[in-house]
C-alpha cells in the first residue's frame, strides 16, 4: 500500500523547507535508510532519509521549491500501483466504518447510525498536538519537562515542553492560541511521533471523545482538510497547464515553463528567440540559461526617419545610455530564520554596550610558543573563547537566560561562536566549554566551523549556547557592536589585533593591543556586572597562563 511522506520538521524552530536536491527521481526503487532529498531548513541544509520501501511514484516538491512542514513531499508504494485517490485527497474508508454483514432484524442504515452515535467530533477551535518529529531519525521523544500545566493559557510562540529527541533535548513550542485541555505524555515518558501528545482549545472545553480516540473522519483539523484541497487544486492547475500549454503551441504561442519564463525575464531574454529542447518543443531551465543571443536578436531597431536613404538624423534630445536593472533573489530559509530572531532580540531586549581594550604582547607570545609544539594549532580566538568560559565561572549571572517568571542561572557553559557561511551566519556552540583546555577548544572549534561551511551540521550541534563570541578581527574591524543572541544574556564582539603606539612604565613604545565589546541584555545583567566581567576577560587574555592552569 502506498505511504505519504510529508516534508519533515527537521528543526525545532522549521515551519517551511526547500527542497534543496532530489536523490531520487520517479520511479526509483527505495530502500528504507536511503536518502531521499536534501532539504534546506532555517538552520542547514539536511540530509532526508526514507523510512520505508518500495517505488517513488510521486513526488510533490520541486527542487528549489518551498512548501511547509507536513505538506505533501513524496508518495511511495508499490512499482505501478494506482495513487489517484491520494493525490485527490480520497483516502479508503477508515477501519472503524467497515463492519460485518447487517443482521436480518437490523438495517445497514441502522447499524450505520449507531456507529456513528459513538462517534465524537472535535469540537471548533480544539487543536489535536501531536509528539513533533524535531530530528531527521527520530521515531519517538521523551517529555522532559512541561512548561505549561492543564488549564493554563497558551499564547502562540509559547513553549509548551521540553522535548528529548535522540540528538538533544529540545524546547517545544506552540503554533496555537488558547487553553492546555489536556496532556497526553506525562514528564519522563516516552511515546512515539505522531501520537497525542496535548490538546487546546476554549476553555472549559469537553475533549474526551479525542482522548478516547472516538473522532470522525469528517471532523479532521482544518490544517489537514487544507491540505487536502491543496493537493487537489495543484493536480487540477497542472492539468490545465498541460492542456493549455498544447493549445498554446499549436496556436503559435509560446510554450515554456515557469521556471524558465522567469529565468528569461530576469534576464531580459526573449523567449521567442529560445529553441526549447523539452516535449513538444516546449523551453525548459537549461533552455534559458545556454541561451546566447545572436547578433540579430541584440540589434536596437532603428527610427524608421532615420533608415530612409539619404536622410541625415537630427538629434534632437540627449540621452545618457545605460540600464536600469533590479534582480530579486528569494530569501533562503537561513536568511528568513536570522532575520526572525535577531529582530525579535533587537526589539524585545534593552541591551547596552560596553568597551575595552586589551594588550595582546602576552597572547602572542604565549601563542607562538604553544604552536611550536608538533600537531598543535591554536588561534587567538580559541584564547578569547577559553578566556570567556573561565571568566563566565566567576560572573555566574552573565551565563543566565531572561524568561517572563524568571532569570534561569545556568550551571553549564557552552559557547557559542559566530561563523559566517554563504548563506549567513551560523553558531556552533562549544559545549562545557570551561572544561576543555586550548587545544580541545581549537579542534572543536575548526571541526564544526567546517561542518558549517560545508552545510553538514546539525541542529544539535547549534543548541543551547549559553554565552556567544562573535569575531571579526580577521577581516581588519577593529571594533563593531553584535546583536544578542537570545536566549544568552550577553555576546562579545572581538576585533583585529593592531599596531600601535602605547604607553607602559611611562615610555611611549610599539604594542599590540585588540577591542573588546561586551553587548548585555539589561534584563539579566546590569552595567557593573557586565564591567566586571570583561576586567576578568582583560586579565585572562592578557596573562594567558592563567588560562593554563
Amino acid at each position: 500500500m502506498a505511504t505519504v511522506v510529508n516534508m519533515p520538521r527537521l528543526s525545532d524552530t522549521m515551519e517551511e523547507g526547500v527542497v534543496a536536491k532530489w536523490l531520487k527521481k520517479v520511479g526509483d526503487k527505495v530502500e528504507e535508510g536511503d536518502i531521499l532529498a536534501e532539504i534546506e531548513t532555517d538552520k542547514a541544509t539536511m540530509e532526508f532519509e526514507s523510512f520505508h520501501e518500495g517505488t517513488l511514484l510521486h513526488i510533490g516538491v520541486q527542487e528549489g521549491e518551498t512548501a511547509p512542514v507536513d505538506t505533501l513531499l513524496a508518495i511511495i508504494g508499490e512499482e505501478g500501483e494506482d495513487i489517484a485517490a491520494l493525490l485527490s485527497g480520497k483516502t479508503e474508508a477508515p477501519k472503524e466504518e467497515i463492519t460485518a454483514a447487517p443482521k436480518s432484524e437490523e438495517t445497514k442504515e441502522e447499524i450505520t447510525e449507531k456507529t456513528t452515535a459513538k462517534v465524537a467530533t472535535i469540537p471548533e477551535g480544539v487543536q489535536v498536538i501531536t509528539m513533533p518529529r524535531l530530528s531527521d531519525t527520530m521515531t519517538d521523544g521523551t517529555v522532559a519537562s512541561w512548561l505549561k500545566k492543564v488549564g493554563d493559557p497558551v499564547e502562540e510562540g509559547d513553549i509548551l515542553a521540553e522535548i528529548e529527541t535522540d540528538k538533544a533535548t529540545m524546547e517545544f513550542e506552540s503554533f496555537y492560541e488558547g487553553t492546555l485541555l489536556y496532556i497526553g505524555v506525562h514528564e519522563g515518558e516516552t511515546t512515539p511521533v505522531d501520537s497525542l501528545l496535548a490538546i487546546i482549545g476554549p476553555k472549559g472545553t469537553d475533549v474526551s471523545g479525542i482522548v478516547s480516540g472516538n473522532v470522525t473522519a469528517s471532523s479532521a483539523t482544518t490544517s489537514e482538510k487544507t491540505d487536502e484541497k491543496k493537493v487537489e487544486k495543484e493536480v487540477e492547475v497542472s492539468k490545465s497547464e498541460t492542456s493549455n500549454s498544447s493549445s498554446n503551441a499549436s496556436n503559435g504561442r509560446i510554450f515554456a515553463s515557469p521556471l524558465a519564463k522567469k529565468i528569461a525575464s530576469d534576464k531580459g531574454i526573449n523567449l521567442s528567440d529560445v529553441n526549447g529542447s523539452g516535449e513538444n518543443g516546449r523551453i525548459v531551465k537549461k533552455d534559458v540559461e545556454s541561451f546566447a543571443p545572436s547578433a540579430k536578436s541584440t540589434e536596437t531597431a532603428q527610427p524608421q526617419a532615420e533608415k530612409k536613404a539619404g536622410e541625415t538624423p537630427v538629434v534632437t534630445q540627449f540621452a545618457i545610455a545605460g540600464e536600469e536593472k533590479t534582480s530579486e533573489v528569494k530569501n533562503s530559509q537561513m536568511r528568513k530564520a536570522i532575520a526572525k530572531s535577531l529582530g525579535n532580540s533587537k526589539f524585545t531586549s534593552p541591551d547596552f554596550s560596553l568597551n575595552i581594550e586589551v594588550d595582546m604582547d602576552n597572547a602572542m607570545a604565549s601563542r607562538n610558543v604553544i604552536n611550536e609544539i608538533p600537531n598543535t594549532k591554536v588561534s587567538f580566538n580559541d584564547m578569547v573563547v577559553k578566556a570567556c568560559a573561565m571568566a563566565l565561572q566567576k560572573h555566574p549571572q552573565v551565563n543566565t537566560s531572561w524568561t517572563d517568571e524568571n532569570t534561569k542561572y545556568h550551571s553549564h557553559i557552552h559557547v557559542g561562536v559566530a561563523v559566517a557561511v554563504e548563506d549567513g551566519l551560523l553558531v556552533p556552540v562549544i559545549k562545557h566549554t570551561n572544561q576543555l583546555s586550548l587545544t580541545q577548544i581549537g579542534a572543536a572549534v575548526r571541526d564544526l566551523a567546517g561542518k558549517a561551511r560545508n552545510k553538514k551540521i546539525t541542529p544539535a550541534e547549534m543548541q543551547g549556547s549559553t554565552f556567544t563570541v562573535s569575531n571579526l578581527g580577521m577581516f581588519g574591524i577593529e571594533s563593531f557592536t553584535s546583536i544578542i543572541n537570545q536566549p544568552n544574556s550577553a555576546i562579545l564582539s572581538v576585533g583585529a589585533i593592531v599596531e600601535k603606539p602605547v604607553v607602559k612604565n611611562g615610555q611611549i613604545v610599539v604594542g599590540n593591543t585588540m577591542k573588546l565589546t561586551l553587548t548585555c541584555d539589561h534584563r539579566t545583567v546590569d552595567g557593573a556586572v557586565g564591567a566586571q566581567f570583561l576586567q576578568t576577560l582583560k586579565t585572562y587574555i592578557e596573562n594567558p597562563v592563567t588560562m593554563l592552569a
